[in-house]
């Protein structure tokens, strides 16, 4: 008589019978990469911090948004890193037809049509001397409905360059419902608002923060979410779906995937989860080392992205593993 644990192993004899029976699966389509374009750049530039990935110019970005489309990625996140003389008090450079990453949505859009769907980081971190995403009262605080003319005013720019989704990241209160307004009242009703829903004051974006030529000094743990809070996530869920957000997110993916599920468990809105920088670091810099095999680290990763809710995975990795996916 064969004993249990035989008949449990019978479903994982071979590739193709663990193929079979997976109760999990990843399509490229569900993946999302983040790109950065920059100003002042003749050629790519390494991010020290993010090995493989680099600071675009537009060409550079062009190529690389094509090669992604055509290895199955479902979309591209954009951010923009302008010059550093270019930011100012209140992020002006981010709604700005002329600025680096309006400038690149429209290069992406005009290139990929409705090919692939174009996002865009809807946050004036990038573009602020001060680096925080809102403006600031005189106190040096940000103040959150002052903000949000300017997320308005983003928000309407990207859609004019050509944005299919627009992602308002700043956390700010109301900031779905008044993007919400102002892309309707634009003409723009059928962009789509990626809320961050659940958004973290998190130790591992600092790679990011290179990566966009961060000018934050101190944190910003008065308006994104404490690490020691998931309840919190449920009320923020809340009053994004109510506000009009068509999809939402969980940032970071690996170190909140009970936060994925939650999220995932109470909505029925699509639910996405970005494997932020540190966590895309920690694998690669690992992988470079020879510690661990990086390539199967990123699949077990976004697998496990997955499996607990996400349908939508946004990672510095999505070119790499839509190519063994295919």
């Amino acid at each position: 008589m064969s004993s249990s644990f035989t008949r449990l192993r019978r479903l994982r004899t071979t590739p193709s019978m663990r193929r079979l029976v997976a109760e999990t699966r990843v399509d490229p389509a569900q993946l999302v990469l983040p790109m950065f374009v920059a100003d002042g750049i003749d050629e790519p530039r390494a991010i020290g911090s993010m090995p493989g990935v680099v600071q675009h110019t537009p060409d550079s970005l062009r190529r690389a948004a094509a090669e992604a489309v055509e290895a199955g990625v479902g979309g591209l996140m954009l951010f923009g890193v302008p010059d550093p003389e270019d930011k100012d008090a209140v992020g002006s450079a981010g709604a700005d037809p002329d600025g680096v990453l309006n400038r690149g949505l429209r290069a992406l859009r005009a290139d990929l049509g409705d090919s692939t769907v174009l996002m865009a980081d809807t946050c004036l971190d990038e573009f602020t001397d001060h680096g925080h995403c809102g403006v600031l009262d005189t106190a040096g605080r940000v103040d959150n409905d002052a903000t949000l003319p300017h997320y308005e005013a983003m928000a309407v720019a990207q859609a004019r360059a050509g944005a299919h989704v627009v992602g308002p990241s700043g956390m700010m209160d109301g900031q779905v419902a008044a993007i919400r307004a102002a892309l309707d009242d634009a003409g723009f009703d059928d962009v789509a608002i990626l809320a961050y829903t659940a958004k973290y004051s998190s130790a591992f974006y600092g790679p990011f923060r290179e990566a966009v030529g961060s000018s934050l000094q101190g944190d910003r743990r008065t308006y994104q979410q404490n690490p020691a809070n998931r309840l919190e996530s449920a009320r923020e869920l809340l009053a994004d779906v109510e506000e009009g957000a068509d999809m939402v997110m969980v940032k970071p993916a690996l170190s909140y995937l009970d936060v994925v599920r939650d999220v995932a468990d109470r909505t029925d809105a699509p639910v996405a989860a970005y494997q932020v920088s540190g966590e895309y670091s920690m694998i690669a810099a690992a992988g470079e080392r020879g510690w661990i095999d990086a390539d199967a680290a990123f699949d077990e990763a976004v697998l496990s992205i997955v499996r607990a809710g996400a349908s939508i995975v946004l990672t510095y990795a999505a070119v790499q593993v839509a190519q063994r996916l295919r």
